[in-house]
């Protein structure tokens, strides 16, 4: 008979836990909400709380030519929100700033 050994500490995210890499421990969702008509808004989550929420929407609205604001939830912390559906240029700026990793990051919507 062979004999297996199988360790009984084996964390399968222990290399999530330990990566330093900006948020590597919680996801950014990217929604969008339906308002009127054609109208939408693009809302971004789950960004780390050091970050600094007005430089990145001064940013956003530069690189997207749209307007927004940063709006403070009791429940849910900062939200961005930004005219239009800017969910795709979105995860393109975050990826590209080198503030999220590629798979930190959830597209939400239609």
């Amino acid at each position: 008979m062979v004999d297996i050994q199988i360790p009984s500490t084996f964390d399968p995210f222990a290399e999530a836990k330990e990566s330093d890499a900006p948020g590597a421990k919680e996801y950014v969702h990217i929604r969008i909400q339906q308002r009127n008509g054609k109208k939408s808004l693009t809302t971004v989550q789950g960004l780390k709380k050091e970050f600094s929420y007005e430089k990145i929407l001064k940013d956003l609205k530069k690189e997207f030519c749209c307007n927004g604001n940063v709006v403070n939830c009791k429940d849910l912390g900062k939200i961005i929100q930004l005219q239009g559906d800017q969910r795709k240029n979105v995860s393109h700026f975050l990826i590209h700033a080198g503030l999220v990793r590629k798979d930190n990051i959830k597209i939400h919507g239609f």
